[in-house]
């Protein structure tokens, strides 16, 4: 499995997220064991001491143990969900045994001028973030995020890392917490670029 150079760079400074996401989604299953360290350093290509630090790191946060003879278990696919008590939707799939994917197809800051719908609604900067979840192997949602200038680094100056893999998890290292949100939900024929993404037959789209 090849990684993207932001994951690279990602876990070069010692950060587990690229393992934790492929534990949340279901890549390294509950109970299973994950790449031993030597393949690990060989995947990501850095140092026995980056990958021990990113392992140990997961172990102390709970989700994975050392134990002799045996290797590195998986021992919670679950996150600690500072938003809501409940689990997140990718953790209840997971946890019926689906394997999740989440690619980022686009993610750019965009400029919004002034006396717009959009210069209204997000302020003068948003980043627009396109992913697909691939499900399974079988691509399953597509998502569009807009993230307004005050949740994005330096008030919207910045670019938010484009290898979002959890928006939430994102938006927490740039530190900016969700007190409450709503969810809003249209039915609508897809547009034929969706529909080509997700598979979806022709008749079906707008």
């Amino acid at each position: 499995m090849s990684v993207s150079e932001a994951q690279a760079r990602s876990f070069i400074s010692a950060n587990p997220k690229i393992l934790k996401d492929r534990i949340l989604h279901g890549v390294y299953p509950l109970g299973s064991i994950i790449p031993s360290e030597p393949q690990l350093e060989k995947e990501f290509g850095v140092s026995k001491m980056t990958v021990r630090g990113a392992v140990q790191e997961l172990s102390q946060e709970g989700y994975v143990q050392k134990k002799s003879g045996v290797g590195t278990i998986v021992l919670r696919n679950t996150s600690h969900q500072k938003l809501s008590k409940g689990k997140r939707f990718t953790e209840l799939l997971v946890e019926e045994g689906h394997k999740l994917e989440k690619k980022v197809l686009n993610s750019r800051l965009l400029t919004n001028d002034t006396g717009t719908e959009e210069y209204g609604r997000y302020g003068p900067y948003c980043q627009r973030i396109e992913r697909l979840y691939i499900l399974n192997g079988q691509p399953y949602i597509h998502l569009i995020h807009f993230l307004a200038a005050a949740a994005l680094p330096g008030g919207g100056m910045e670019e938010m890392n484009g290898d979002i893999q959890s928006l939430y998890d994102s938006l927490e290292e740039n530190n900016i917490l969700l007190e409450s949100f709503k969810d809003r939900f249209f039915v609508e024929p897809a547009a034929h670029e969706v529909c080509q993404l997700l598979k979806i037959p022709g008749d079906a789209c707008a």
